[in-house]
């Protein structure tokens, strides 16, 4: 049995690495065609370029090594199955449960090593993204310029920029609201422009070409001056551009960089922050009954009845608006740790997603009967695509409290766990495959191996 086992293991150890190293190029590329023209090129040295893709691999791992999983699954016991040695084992007396029995235990060995990677290097990494985008972003001002959004790069100065280009500093439909002279409100307007710093790095320039300056007095709105140009140039202090390399700690961190742990600890401390506030609902509430019972007790100085029925009116009125506003901060407080909470969940949901893959995996490799990349690939892609949209989706909703935290995690390795345990129970007591001449059909018969069969008329 033992080696049995270390076979098996064997077999998943090469095609798990080989999809890995696979997807984390994938992850990378992707990466770099979305970021690196934004980067390289505008003053920042290789080394602050380097670290920052460094980092970024982090989120990369927490991705990728679930699928990996699930293309190792399907690999091995397809090519196990393809080579009969499934059948051998069968004979032999072993059961699929059997089979299956050291791929998930080295499937929790990596689901534990996994949860401690998202609590322990994930959120680091992920704050280290954050302080470098923010350091990068300080040096070059057009990576927070969103087309169609205003933007205050410099005090005093907002910038509406109708469309940005990749490879270059130059805009197009400029407009700048400059309110840094407090004697007039004036509006640049520019069909295009280039913004840069100076050689030294102190001045933040923008040359505009073909536009309009639109003043107008603040004391006086019949002051009204109007400038057109050809060119013109807008010279502003760029101070807080330069890249200069900030302390971690001087950044809050938001819900993605912290362990579970220390947003346990949050959850709970807002959990506290509700009962206090029920606490108070309570003891205004009771205490308002008692006035209305006893209104001489609560109003001693009133003695005429309409005196006292206006002020357990106005007390009414006052006890109204600050239990709205309690049950506002209830809410608002519920709202936060159930953002949280999503995060907590999430840590422990992805990682289990690698027990998940191997339970529909090894079923699914040993019906398709093929153990190439190729097959497996294809195979994965669908449950990632049904796997992946359940997690976002799931997650938005819970963002938004419109399901519980922990529903919107666990669906998708609920409803996969589900097939994959049916799947299972199914390939364990009868020997299915699946039927690939209905899928020849979609392929022309020019790109068709000699020994696939033709289509049946």
């Amino acid at each position: 049995m033992l080696i049995l086992w270390r076979h098996i293991l064997r077999v998943h150890i090469g095609p798990f690495i080989s999809s890995f190293l696979l997807l984390m190029l994938v992850f990378l590329l992707q990466y770099l065609m979305k970021s690196l023209d934004q980067l390289v090129g505008k003053g920042l040295s290789a080394g602050v370029i380097s670290e920052l893709i460094v980092v970024s691999l982090a989120w990369m791992v927490v991705l990728a090594v679930p699928m990996a999983v699930l293309i190792a699954t399907l690999m091995a016991f397809g090519g196990l199955a393809s080579s009969n040695q499934i059948t051998a084992m069968r004979a032999s007396g072993m059961s699929l449960y059997g089979m299956i029995t050291p791929v998930l235990l080295a499937s929790t060995v990596v689901c534990f090593l996994l949860v401690k990677f998202d609590n322990n290097v994930l959120p680091d990494a992920n704050h280290k993204v954050k302080v470098l985008t923010i350091d990068i972003s300080r040096k070059k001002p057009t990576l927070t310029l969103v087309p169609g959004l205003f933007e205050q790069l410099v005090q005093g100065r907002t910038i509406l920029v109708r469309k940005t280009f990749e490879h270059s500093n130059d805009l197009e439909g400029v407009t700048i609201f400059d309110s840094s002279n407090p004697l007039f409100n004036t509006t640049v307007t520019a069909q295009h422009g280039t913004i840069s710093f100076s050689p030294d790095y102190r001045k933040l320039i923008m040359d505009l070409n073909d536009g309009e300056i639109h003043e107008l007095s603040v004391r006086d709105n019949r002051q009204y001056r109007q400038i057109r140009f050809v060119r013109h140039r807008i010279a502003m202090d760029a101070e807080g551009f330069s890249f200069q390399r900030s302390q971690e700690s001087a950044f809050s961190r938001g819900d993605r960089e912290m362990s579970a742990n220390t947003m346990r600890a949050i959850v709970d401390s807002l959990r506290a922050l509700q009962q206090k506030a029920r606490v108070r609902i309570q003891t205004l509430t009771e205490q308002h009954l008692d006035g209305i019972v006893s209104p001489q007790k609560q109003f001693p100085g009133q003695q005429q009845a309409g005196d006292v029925s206006a002020s357990v009116l106005n007390a009414s009125a006052m006890l109204s608006t600050t239990l709205q506003n309690e049950f506002l901060q209830i809410h608002i407080l519920d709202f936060e740790a159930k953002k949280y909470l999503v995060e907590i969940h999430k840590k422990y949901a992805i990682p289990v997603a690698c027990i998940v893959f191997v339970l529909v995996g090894a079923p699914l490799g040993i019906m398709a009967r093929r153990g190439t990349f190729g097959v497996s690939a294809s195979l994965s892609l669908g449950f990632f695509l049904l796997y992946w949209s359940c997690l976002i989706g799931g997650e938005k909703l819970a963002d938004r409290a419109i399901i519980q935290p922990w529903v919107g995690m666990w669906t998708a390795n609920i409803v996969i766990g589900l097939l994959g345990g049916y799947l299972t129970f199914r390939t364990a007591r009868e020997n299915l495959t699946i039927d690939w001449s209905g899928f020849l059909r979609f392929i022309p018969r020019s790109w068709r191996s000699p020994q696939q069969p033709p289509d049946v008329e």
